[in-house]
């Protein structure tokens, strides 16, 4: 499940994040260092948490509805999803200032340093004056963060070090992983679910509350990653992980939280693992519990991290759902996850 974000438009604007569909843990260390990874004992997850993410550069959304304003932008080469870095070789700071050097150059033209699909690209753009606004403009409409919800997978309690989500945030129009310069946890409350139906995915609603918990200092395939302060979390149960080549198809239960603001533990079974498997697609999962079928549908998104047991090791997280079938999805090892992690 990736996360299609919703701006917030206020401090207690109802927000909803999309959980989308989109080598293991290469121990590289030693064998005592093998040992201590396999042996240390992780805080499960299953707790709602929100993310605010600014992004290293600006991301082009849109272009804008007066023509004359975008036609420049169009001859220039511009493209959704571009993402913009510095203007005439000055890194950019934030929206506010990229609008100030466009206001400023007085319809002289800028040279935007951009990446695409991974290059990096040099476009020169001429600013339009806007009749309306009596100011020069760049014809794009451009982004500095992203924010949405999320489930935290797992919890180091010695140093707080935290997974969550089992899958990366992604630009919901170019649909690559967001890079993170600087990003905050916050605490969120799950107040309702949208129950998930066959062609329709489901989604938990949730309210910010602005109660900062930790730092996000990264944002990959296999998830999101920080700091979060222990002492502020309630966490179900401290579990050593499983390795992958232990994790069997059968019985195994997730942890989550749905409007009644708890989490509880639902009944899975996990029905394949999926050999040569991409880094979040790692094995399919079915909700066999009663309780979470009546509330939920099944999988839906807002659930993507939540921690998967099997065999009192915590084994991996819920990535995605099947829209074809809410009661079924995917699932991560957790070993990919430590892979990818700040640890």
């Amino acid at each position: 499940m990736l996360i299609n974000n919703k701006i917030i438009k206020a401090f207690s604007l109802m927000l909803v994040l999309i959980l989308l569909v989109i080598p293991c843990l290469t121990i590289t260390t030693n064998a005592k260092d093998i040992n201590d990874v396999y042996n240390k004992e992780y805080l499960v997850g299953g707790l709602p948490f929100g993310v605010k993410i600014i992004s290293k550069g600006l991301t082009v959304v849109k272009f804008s509805d007066n023509e004359e304003e975008s036609s420049s932008a169009y001859a220039a080469g511009i493209k959704i999803g571009d993402v913009i870095t510095k203007i005439n070789g000055k890194a950019i700071t934030g929206c506010k200032d990229f609008t100030k050097e466009i206001e400023e150059s007085l319809g002289k033209s800028v040279e935007l340093t951009i990446l695409r699909k991974g290059k990096e690209l040099n476009i020169t753009l001429s600013p339009k004056y806007s009749k309306s606004d009596g100011k020069y403009k760049t014809g794009i409409w451009v982004k500095d963060s992203t924010t949405g919800i999320g489930t935290i997978t797992y919890v180091d309690p010695e140093t707080g070090e935290f997974g969550g989500l089992g899958h990366g945030i992604c630009d919901s129009t170019s649909g690559r992983v967001i890079p993170v310069t600087y990003g905050v946890v916050l605490d969120v409350s799950i107040n309702g679910v949208n129950k998930g139906v066959k062609g329709t995915a489901g989604e938990l609603k949730g309210t910010f509350e602005f109660k900062k918990l930790g730092t996000l200092t990264k944002n990959c395939d296999c998830g999101v990653f920080g700091y979060l302060k222990t002492d502020k979390l309630s966490c179900p149960e401290k579990l050593k992980i499983c390795p992958k080549n232990q994790v069997k198809t059968g019985d195994a239960y997730i942890w989550c939280t749905l409007d009644d603001g708890q989490v509880e533990k639902y009944a899975i079974k996990i029905t394949e693992i999926i050999e040569n498997s991409n880094e979040v697609k790692n094995f399919k999962v079915k909700v066999t519990d009663q309780r979470l079928l009546d509330k939920a549908g099944g999988i839906v998104q807002g659930m993507s991290g939540s921690p998967i047991v099997q065999n009192g090791k915590l084994v991996g997280a819920v990535t995605h759902v099947l829209i074809n079938d809410p009661t079924c999805g995917y699932g991560i090892f957790i070993e990919n996850m430590l892979n990818s992690s700040t640890i």
